[in-house]
């Protein structure tokens, strides 16, 4: 119970940290607007049963979330090891959280524009992932919010 808290407690700190500065609160994603500061709604921009893809480098690492379901991809493990996450909605963007071998896991989505930094793509999401100390970061994106650029490139 402790570790789901610490959790908890770490993915909304994240979520606040990643929130875009400017005077512009629109998301780059169209109707995934992130609430002025007067809300108090939560994200809505990717509903719930929606499949959230993300990917990074260096390491190399992907996978996808639905539902309660995530599935976390490296080289070495392509077919990914699914675990059962929990989502948060927080007002600047999602996050989803659990353990993997062991060690908790928390993904942050915010909806902000990303670049892979290896392909001409631009991605509607930026993805922050911890696995236990280790603090990744990477792109995503949903078919209603795809990313734009080749899909082989």
């Amino acid at each position: 119970m402790a570790a789901r808290t610490v959790c908890t407690g770490c993915a909304a700190l994240l979520l606040a940290a990643c929130r875009p500065g400017g005077t512009d609160d629109r998301g780059p994603a169209g109707d995934a607007a992130i609430p002025d500061s007067a809300s108090t709604g939560p994200y809505a921009g990717i509903v719930a049963g929606e499949t959230l893809r993300f990917t990074g480098n260096e390491p190399f690492w992907g996978g996808a979330v639905t539902g309660t379901a995530l599935t976390y991809t490296t080289p070495e493990s392509p077919g990914g090891a699914t675990i059962a996450v929990e989502r948060f909605a927080g007002r600047g963007g999602l996050s989803f959280s659990g353990s993997l071998d062991g060690a908790a896991l928390v993904m942050t989505v915010t909806p902000a524009a990303c670049s892979d930094g290896m392909s001409d793509r631009s991605y509607p999401f930026t993805i922050t992932l911890g696995i236990g100390g280790d603090l990744r970061n990477g792109c995503g994106w949903t078919e209603r919010q795809p990313f734009e650029g080749q899909e082989h490139p």
